[in-house]
């Protein structure tokens, strides 16, 4: 089956060899005759996928309830309502369907009050009147079943999700969407954000940031310096590919020094693996090492990202109470819930990273230098505080496209390892450090709404989008694993040439779709609510400084070499552990800091200015968001979309959405009329305040509920 959209063809195949789609058809489980399943239905099956079992049903929890068919096949757990008809602009489902692996819980319900909780490989103990899918992304599907003789098929289609949850494998089973060569050639076609997987998309990135002391090496082209870097990456100039290669080997999987992102007024942020510390470079290599760490700056700053930050197995953790908190059926009472949600450490850990992100926020922008940022395996805390670290600088960072590139460069192409992450290979290292990114940036985004060009809607959008099975973006570790599954690794090398960035003459393979190609699951409509109707146009990139912007930015002291850890800075006596120290027994002696020069805050030291910044203006283009306290939200429209009657009034951010959610605050103040200030309650009861009006009297209750 080929899904047609907008003029192009989608196949998304198995990674396994599956029957044929007609085979698929006849091969499912014995039916009522009487109640068969709609072509409609069939159709919209993918290749590879089969129908394991469907029951008519009533989607409830949400206004109005939906009839229709609720669906299980081998890859997702989808309700089809009736009527339903096949949108060639959005071949896939957004709203309604479930992988499999986004499965977290699955309960089923009898008339009698029973509840069973079904576990991958549980058995039924009765036919069920209704089931619950609660996914881990914090969706809930509620579908009651019809009676009429039809239990049975209710009985089928649970069965079927508990059997197909525990065969499921994400890993094995999906290899994503690929163009089809019968549709628009792959040649011919532009993603919609660059994939970074060519030198020439590393070549125009590196020229949109004006890094000229930069160019991209090729020397890992054939993943054999590390295969969860990216096949390019930017490294200084005057550094070869071969010292490349051997410095890149003393540093924990390879991953030594590269760029990051060259900020405007001349600093540049860097991101590294750990020193590995048990080898023994000569001087060419600690040499060269050292060259990549300085990149022709003067005034060096190593940043330890795992200090102060929280550990996988915290965050993890932290997402684990979250989510049970979360759940309708909670059983912590509604007096003791925020005290609860503050004892799931998660809005602490938003604060540690916030706070640290600041921090060098102000180390890059203060001062022309090299800021490192170092963690053991440099593919999760490096990702999410450069990351940050860009948002907070950067204005073309928080336009749509800039984000999706800076998500697709400092996650995607950096080789962090999704799958792993996200409970994809049921190995012991799961942790959601991509969520904790994405609550981070919607922090950003309640305080300073006019800054972000995309709205809650996109960051909802694409949290929900990690662990769908329809593009490869978040089912790998590496960029190796993408490239392997996709059949892009192939025996040619690639030189790079401005202005080509196609193959070489037949060479064929798939260009795989991305997170990106937003229309395989959403529609016009839901895209246009990607765009924040608050964001002011005076914030866009055009608007900021010409480049360089030297103005605020003053050189570093001269060969100055700093440790960034709690708070402050601490001379080095050397940036490389192996300096002068042949053995490993004198790496403890020789590399150790000194005491802090001052105990004043980071703003102190870098631009004298008071740590609350009083009158003085923040440098342009600089933001710096508040961690303390209330400062730190939590983020219902995600967390609690389980809870169908707490998200009354958080409508979507559309100017219709808004709408609603002003009649219904206006609803609120009438009920609340006898509370309200007397000045307030003098005025006519008929008369409709206005939305700033309105937000004035109720800002305190309403923060005072959202805790």
């Amino acid at each position: 089956m080929w899904w047609g959209g907008r003029g192009q063809s989608f196949n998304i195949a198995p990674q396994k060899e599956e029957p044929e789609m007609g085979s698929v058809q006849e091969s499912r489980m014995p039916e009522p005759r009487s109640r068969q399943p709609s072509s409609c239905l069939a159709s919209r099956c993918l290749p590879g996928e089969q129908i394991l079992a469907w029951a008519p049903g009533v989607r409830k929890g949400l206004e109005p309830e939906l009839s229709g068919t609720l669906i299980c096949t081998n890859f997702r757990v989808t309700f089809q309502p009736c009527g339903w008809q096949q949108n060639q602009d959005t071949p896939l489902s957004s709203e309604y369907d479930f992988a499999l692996v986004n499965i977290g819980r699955l309960e089923a319900v009898s008339s009698l009050s029973r509840v069973q909780l079904l576990r991958p490989g549980s058995l039924l103990k009765f036919i069920p009147e209704e089931i619950m899918i609660h996914g881990r992304d914090f969706r809930l599907l509620r579908v009651g079943f019809e009676a009429g003789g039809l239990e049975p098929q209710a009985f089928q289609v649970t069965m079927a999700i508990v059997q197909a949850r525990a065969q499921s494998n994400p890993a094995q089973q999906y290899s994503g969407i690929t163009l089809s060569k019968t549709g628009q050639g792959s040649g011919s076609r532009k993603p919609p954000v660059p994939l970074m997987e060519t030198a020439e998309d590393w070549e125009t990135e590196r020229k949109k940031q004006a890094a000229r002391g930069w160019r991209v090496s090729t020397v890992n082209e054939r993943f054999d310096v590390a295969t969860s870097l990216p096949r390019y990456f930017w490294v200084p100039n005057r550094i070869l590919d071969n010292e490349v290669r051997r410095a890149f080997g003393h540093f924990h999987q390879g991953r030594g020094p590269r760029l990051s992102w060259h900020h405007p007024g001349g600093s540049d942020l860097l991101r590294c693996g750990g020193f590995y510390t048990a080898s023994d470079p000569n001087k060419e290599d600690i040499r060269a090492v050292e060259s990549m760490l300085q990149a022709g700056h003067s005034d060096v700053v190593l940043v330890d990202t795992m200090d102060e930050l929280p550990n996988l197995a915290d965050v993890q953790l932290a997402h684990l109470r979250l989510r049970a908190l979360c759940l309708p059926d909670s059983s912590v009472a509604e007096d003791k819930w925020l005290s609860a949600l503050e004892g799931t450490r998660w809005l602490d850990y938003i604060r540690a990273c916030l706070r640290k992100a600041s921090d060098i926020s102000v180390l890059v922008t203060s001062r022309v230098r090299s800021v490192i940022l170092q963690e053991r395996g440099d593919r999760d805390l490096n990702g999410l505080l450069s990351s940050l670290v860009q948002l907070l600088s950067a204005p073309e960072a928080r336009t749509l496209f800039g984000f999706q590139s800076l998500v697709q460069r400092e996650w995607v192409a950096a080789g962090h390892p999704f799958l792993t992450r996200l409970g994809g290979t049921g190995a012991s290292e799961e942790a959601p450090v991509f969520l904790l990114f994405l609550d981070c940036v919607w922090q950003l985004l309640q305080q300073f709404p006019a800054d972000f060009e995309f709205s809650e809607f996109f960051l909802l959008a694409l949290h929900d989008s990690v662990r769908v099975p329809d593009t490869l973006t978040f089912l790998r570790n590496t960029p190796w694993e993408r490239g392997k599954q996709s059949r892009q690794l192939n025996s040619y090398t690639q030189v790079y040439t401005p202005g080509y960035s196609q193959a070489p003459a037949g060479n064929s393979f798939n260009l795989q779709l991305s997170v990106w190609d937003w229309d395989l699951r959403y529609s016009n409509a839901q895209i246009l609510q990607f765009q924040n109707p608050g964001y002011d146009p005076e914030h866009c990139p055009d608007s900021w400084l010409p480049r360089p912007q030297p103005s605020f930015m003053i050189p570093g002291p001269p060969s100055s070499v700093w440790l960034f850890s709690r708070g402050a800075l601490t001379p080095l006596n050397q940036l490389c552990p192996w300096r002068d120290s042949p053995s490993l027994l004198a790496v403890s002696s020789r590399w150790l800091p000194r005491p802090a020069i001052s105990s004043e805050s980071l703003a102190d030291q870098e631009w004298g200015l008071p740590s609350h910044w009083g009158a003085c203006p923040l440098p342009p283009g600089l933001l710096l968001p508040g961690y303390l306290g209330p400062q730190i939200r939590f983020w219902r429209r995600c967390y609690l979309r389980g809870r169908p009657e707490v998200q009354m009034g958080l409508s979507s951010p559309t100017i219709s959405g808004l709408q609603d959610e002003l009649s219904h605050l206006q609803e609120l103040l009438q009920k609340w009329t006898p509370r309200i200030s007397p000045e307030v309650h003098s005025k006519d009861p008929h008369t409709i305040l206005n939305p700033t009006e309105i937000v004035g009297i109720l800002k305190g209750r309403t923060e005072g509920d959202l805790g």
